[in-house]
């Protein structure tokens, strides 16, 4: 899967240079007669069929079928707790291969790591991850990463929402006790490995935050994400 440089349509001639045509020429060797996926990051997928190739880094290829893909339902922005250094760019590759449509980061009170004056080198580094995991696991919408969030913009994001969740190891509530198949959208807040402070527990219940447990395990917050959201698509349409 590549992204196309230009809206496709039927019969038109696409070309690939530059990064995605090396991709598609050098590291995957993809030759005259194969289809190949194009995208858009937002929604439209094409296929292509490959009648020329050149050099190292050009392609041209053929436009077959386009498809625009509907959003899925409910949508999901997830709120993620910066991790470790170690584990940043990982979990927003697992949010991305779960099906995260938005991607926020958040400077919780107890997460480790501290952008500070390097959040555009932080956000620059999340959404190239994003982007290089849509292409695996072969999404044709990217999601979106967010500048990075306080908790007075959680707290705004929960109170717009028509149902936001907060992973919390003391909730005895469920996801499947919330009515997650009957809304539009929900917000999935993520917690540091040290948890979310009570501070941010009060401020986040109060503003209409749900706490809900995935099991009788901790899960580490690189992880945690995607296990809820697979919880999310097995009870909704989302899967």
């Amino acid at each position: 899967m590549q992204e196309f440089p230009t809206p496709p349509t039927v019969g038109k001639v696409i070309e690939l240079t530059g990064d995605e045509g090396r991709h598609a020429v050098s590291v995957k060797r993809t030759s005259v007669g194969e289809q190949i996926e194009l995208v858009d990051g937002h929604g439209t997928r094409a296929v292509i069929t490959v009648t020329g190739v050149s050099g190292k880094d050009r392609l041209v290829g053929v436009v077959d079928c386009v498809a625009s893909e509907p959003a899925p339902r409910p949508t999901v922005t997830v709120v993620q707790a910066l991790p470790k250094a170690a584990r940043s760019e990982l979990t927003v590759d697992l949010l991305t291969q779960a099906g995260a449509d938005v991607i926020v980061p958040w400077q919780a009170g107890r997460s480790v790591a501290n952008w500070g004056k390097k959040q555009d080198k932080g956000l620059a580094k999340w959404r190239a991850a994003a982007r290089a995991a849509a292409k695996q696991s072969r999404r044709s919408r990217i999601p979106e990463i967010t500048p990075v969030a306080d908790q007075a913009a959680v707290v705004a994001l929960i109170q717009a929402a028509p149902l936001a969740l907060m992973l919390h190891e003391d909730a005895t509530g469920k996801i499947t006790d919330q009515p997650v198949a009957q809304v539009d959208s929900v917000v999935l807040i993520i917690g540091p490995e040290g948890g979310i402070s009570p501070a941010e527990l009060d401020a986040f219940t109060a503003a209409g935050a749900h706490p809900v447990r995935l099991g009788p395990e901790v899960l580490r917050t690189a992880s945690a994400g995607m296990v809820a959201l697979a919880a999310l698509g097995a009870v909704t349409d989302r899967w």
